[in-house]
């Protein structure tokens, strides 16, 4: 029975083709139905973001916040204030291999595109497609400028068509060039840089237009990741990826092969970067000083020129110096506080593992050794050089013009000055030997002054003494008797006038400088020497500000203004003294250590009680300058921390640099002073018998002469020959006594032959010297009667021998400069008086009160 078989036919066996497949057209009429979809919601968008993007004002694309450059007295760049550390140029400031840089990095289409590059936008979208997450970038410069203007953040699509949008109305408005010169200007370069210029002088210190062919592609390399690929933050990523940068402009044939190879074998050299920040005691007062004239918001960003006092070469001379000499202080011997180096490295160790822009907490305030410098023009009172401390960046606290601390014996130039206009003259005789210390009242109202106080370890009591040698030696005893004569009130007035404000401790301890004053103050205080008795108006820093037009916008006011405070002779007297001493004085080490250039110039030492704080105050014709050492809360530094040692090598280091820019010249004599010759024994007209021997260092006997040619006005000058030497009645009363028959001084011990014991405790207590310090202490025998009180006040007068078999007993007392007479007393203000009568059954072997 047959078979009944299905035989496909040749049609059965054809296959369709794909677009003759119904479900084929499925999937397509989707996609265009959603394109349909899309296309019809974008154009709504599309429109809403194209009249948002023409709303915004193009205008904001040049009004960048620019820092204001701050310019020192010989018109160099100081520094910058800023909210954003930029400094806006032209294209031509520009240079063409930064702009190529840039070009063959971030936009090689830059200059046939019009804002966006839609090719570039898909293929990026493609590549990270496949990545899985975002790779490649896609934003030309233009979008860039348009992102970084109008604050366009985020990664939304909506946000990317509207940077697009943007980008396509920068194009129609600005020229490639234009665009390039904003972008440049307006770009993060890392490092808290801004802009082109800035970034080239803070990462190159020079301008950008000077800037090499590799130094412009660091700057286009680090554009992408700023501050990782930072050559101060890592080194060997930011040549890289400057050498990729330079493959790149080789590639398009911005440079050829031959630069390719230079350019990438050149050491990659970067500043500092604290000195690209620009921030020291000097601008962050500058800082302070124009946003109280213009206000914070026009010095932050309107770009001014601020002309300031400031001669940038001293400045950079006085902190170098000032940090080298107290890195040295505490590497002495006795040193036992924090240093520098310890407190860095807490300082390191708490910024571990942070990101470049955290912010550092510090572990506490610093403690180690501080110091301060000011320098002011004489004439002007601008300050010069002005260093608040170690570094700002650790600590801001201006010790220079905030902190009040005991300026010492830098004060007793102006007890002398005062001592001066009373009468005195630097040839008149004081005593130097040793105090006791309730005149004084430093460190207790017990003890003897001279053990703590002298400037210098081998310092000994002279006993009578000129007011010049007394000055310039520092003699303590000394000033404080000379002050008590010249008067409490006389002194601190004339302090006053010469312009220190604070208000000073009415004690005789103010004599040897206990109250505390800026180290400003003292400076300003000082310009009376060198300026003839006056001084200029308060120290400033401001000259004026310009803004971008060159326009002035603000001047300082009153900077010849002049406040008279002593007789151009008393200024001169106390300049000469001061000049000793640093020929022969407590200054001494400035020539014969520290190295001083020659020319005219004056100074003083300043030691605060127990060696606290550490000064030096000097100048010269031209400019005043004054330095301090010491800690934040006052402690003994060391024992030997004296002013000569710690403050006085910055001084020098700061003098002989001003001595290029502004030359001094000597000081001029005043008319009014005529040069006599005084006998240095006597303080009085010096004669032909004024003669002494002395033992040569061969031990033989030879004469010496003991006058001297001295400045004195008229009203100053002696008129009385000297009394010691030659045949006076003094001289042959004398004659007629052996050394024997002498009655007992109030000096039991010969005080020039005694050195002072340095202080290591508190204030000795009279009855109780734990030196064994020899004629330091005594004890006052109780009077019966207040006649006979002790005055602790008074300074013994030096007893003189009297006669014993004559009727009538004749006393002879030691000749003293005539001292202008009270016009309220009918006698001379100094007087006779008889010694005191002293007990020395405590054991103690003498001395002077």
């Amino acid at each position: 029975m047959p078979v009944d078989y299905f035989m496909p036919t040749e049609r059965s066996y054809a296959v369709r083709p794909w677009y003759a497949r119904p479900w084929f057209y499925l999937p397509l009429v989707l996609v265009l139905i959603l394109f349909v979809v899309a296309l019809l919601a974008f154009l709504p968008l599309a429109e809403s973001l194209k009249q948002q993007a023409a709303s915004l004002d193009l205008s904001h694309l040049e009004q960048m916040e620019s820092a204001s450059v701050i310019v020192d007295r010989n018109n160099k760049i100081f520094g910058q204030i800023y909210v954003e550390n930029r400094e806006t140029v032209p294209y031509d400031q520009i240079p063409p291999n930064l702009v190529n840089a840039i070009v063959a990095t971030e936009d090689n289409k830059f200059y046939q595109h019009h804002g966006y590059d839609l090719l570039g936008i898909i293929r990026a979208a493609f590549k990270n497609t496949l990545a899985g997450h975002v790779r490649q970038g896609a934003s030309t410069v233009t979008q860039q400028l348009a992102r970084n203007s109008f604050d366009l953040k985020g990664k939304t699509f909506r946000r990317k068509l509207l940077e697009m949008f943007v980008a396509r109305r920068i194009e129609d408005n600005f020229s490639k060039q234009k665009i390039m010169e904003l972008y440049l200007n307006r770009i993060y370069f890392g490092g808290g840089l801004y802009g082109a210029e800035a970034a080239a002088r803070g990462y190159f210190d020079k301008k950008a237009r000077e800037m090499t062919l590799a130094e412009c592609a660091t700057l286009s390399g680090l554009v992408k990741s700023p501050n990782k690929l930072s050559p101060w933050a890592d080194r060997a990523a930011s040549r890289d990826a400057r050498n990729f940068v330079l493959t790149r402009m080789n590639e398009l044939g911005f440079i050829d092969a031959a630069q390719l190879e230079k350019a990438s074998n050149e050491e990659l050299l970067t500043g500092n970067r604290q000195n690209a920040r620009g921030q020291n005691y000097a601008i962050d007062y500058i800082r302070q000083q124009v946003i109280a004239a213009v206000g914070w918001d026009r010095a932050m960003s309107d770009g001014f020129r601020i002309h300031t006092t400031i001669d940038s070469e001293l400045q950079s001379v006085a902190e170098k110096s000032l940090r080298a000499q107290l890195d040295e202080a505490e590497r002495h011997p006795g040193y036992d506080h924090q240093t520098y180096a310890q407190y860095t490295a807490l300082l390191r160790d708490a910024h571990a593992g942070k990101s470049p822009n955290e912010k550092t907490v510090a572990p506490s305030p610093p403690e180690y050794l501080q110091g301060a410098v000011i320098a002011l023009d004489n004439k002007t009172g601008g300050i010069l050089a002005l260093v608040g401390g170690r570094d700002f960046e650790q600590n801001e606290y201006d010790r220079a013009l905030q902190a009040r601390r005991p300026p010492g014996t830098a004060m007793t130039p102006f007890v002398y000055a005062a001592a001066f206009e009373k009468g005195f003259f630097p040839g008149s005789i004081v005593e130097d030997s040793a105090l006791d210390n309730r005149t004084v009242m430093i460190g207790g109202t017990t003890g003897i002054l001279g053990e703590w106080g002298p400037e210098r370890d081998d310092n000994r009591y002279e006993g009578p003494i000129t007011a010049r040698q007394a000055l310039a030696k520092s003699k303590n005893g000394s000033a404080v008797r000379i002050g008590t004569s010249a008067g409490l009130d006389n002194v601190t007035q004339l302090i006053r006038t010469a312009g220190v404000q604070t208000k000073l401790r009415p004690y005789p301890s103010t004599f040897l400088g206990s109250s505390e004053i800026t180290l400003a103050e003292l400076a300003l205080a000082y310009t009376i020497f060198p300026n003839e008795g006056w001084r200029p108006s308060p120290p400033h820093i401001l000259d004026r500000i310009e803004d971008k037009d060159g326009h002035t916008v603000w001047e300082a006011e009153d900077t010849k203004a002049r406040t008279a405070a002593l007789k151009p002779a008393i200024a001169y007297e106390v300049t000469s003294c001061l000049t000793d001493a640093l020929h022969e004085g407590t200054g001494e080490a400035a020539y014969q250590k520290y190295g001083l250039k020659k020319f005219p110039a004056a100074g003083k030492t300043g030691t605060a009680y127990d060696f606290t704080d550490a000064l030096f105050a000097g100048y010269d014709s031209a400019i005043t300058c004054v330095v301090w050492a010491g800690f934040d809360k006052p402690q003994k530094i060391y024992r030997g921390a004296f002013g000569s040692v710690l403050a006085l090598p910055v001084w020098v280091d700061v003098m002989n640099a001003s001595v290029s820019s502004h030359p001094p010249q000597p000081f001029p004599i005043p008319p009014s002073l005529h040069k006599v010759e005084i006998c240095a024994t006597a303080g009085l007209l010096a004669t032909d018998k004024c003669y002494e021997n002395v033992r040569s260092a061969s031990g033989e006997l030879v004469k010496h002469r003991t006058s001297y040619l001295e400045f004195a006005t008229d009203q100053q000058m002696p008129t009385d020959p000297c009394d010691v030497h030659g045949d006076t009645v003094r001289t042959r009363l004398v004659k007629q006594f052996d050394e024997s028959q002498w009655p007992r001084a109030a000096l039991a011990v010969e005080t020039k032959d005694v050195a002072p014991v340095q202080m290591k405790a508190p204030t000795l207590v009279a009855a109780d010297d734990p030196y064994n310090a020899v004629g330091s202490t005594f004890r006052p025998k109780p009077s019966a009667g207040p006649d006979l009180a002790f005055d602790p006040d008074k300074p013994v007068k030096r007893a003189l021998p009297v006669a014993t078999a004559a009727p009538e007993p004749v006393e002879i007392r030691r000749a003293e400069p005539v001292r202008p007479m009270d016009p309220a007393a009918s006698e001379p203000l100094l007087q006779a008086e008889p010694p005191p009568t002293i007990d020395f059954s405590d054991g103690s072997d003498g001395g002077t009160p």
